[in-house]
């Protein structure tokens, strides 16, 4: 008869369903999880399911929260009139990690991939035309990622953006800090010095 404990397989089977891990993983996570004491898998417990029950989005971005409104959104000390846009809530923990920006953003939820059934009406792309339509926004930052679909993102909602007089920009590209110019390939060179900033 083989070695099976049902309730274990069942741990090691959801932590193989979060993303990035295997079973070999899954398999670590489920035994530290059982070697700690009860009340620290009760606190991990509860920690993931208030977490699911009271985060949402936030209904002016579209990021996370669980408040009303999200702490970007409700500090009256951010610059209403620029618009980040960002595919995920995580890039936007990205860009407050810098401490440079102080606009404000919108999360997409994704972006366009027709071969997964994803366009326009499956991210939040009706929830930021309404923003732009309040006067007060001047500029969108378009910080989707750098691949095919997210440029195509981008460019969709500079489309619908300009007539609405919304100055649309783009994350500049380029050399990364750190990188050397020589294994630079040469549309990354290009888009560095296209977008290139006075010093």
């Amino acid at each position: 008869m083989a070695y099976n404990i049902t309730s274990l397989s069942e741990l090691i089977k959801q932590f193989e369903k979060l993303p990035g891990i295997g079973k070999k993983t899954a398999q670590r996570l489920a035994f530290h999880i059982l070697a700690q004491p009860p009340q620290n898998a009760q606190q991990f417990a509860k920690a993931l399911v208030e977490a699911r029950e009271k985060i949402h989005f936030c209904p002016c971005c579209q990021s996370l929260t669980d408040d009303a409104l999200c702490s970007v959104c409700s500090d009256e000390a951010r610059d209403n009139s620029t618009i980040c846009v960002v595919e995920d809530p995580k890039d936007v923990l990205a860009f407050e990690k810098t401490r440079e920006y102080k606009g404000l953003y919108h999360v997409l939820h994704g972006a366009f991939s027709p071969l997964d059934g994803i366009g326009p009406e499956q991210l939040k792309i009706k929830e930021l035309m309404k923003r732009l339509s309040d006067t007060t926004v001047k500029e969108v930052i378009m910080a989707t990622n750098l691949t095919v679909e997210g440029e195509a993102t981008a460019s969709y909602i500079s489309r619908l953006a300009k007539p609405l007089g919304v100055k649309v920009t783009r994350l500049a590209y380029g050399i990364p800090v750190g990188g050397d110019l020589e294994y630079a390939d040469e549309k990354t060179l290009t888009r560095a010095l296209e977008g290139r900033n006075e010093i």
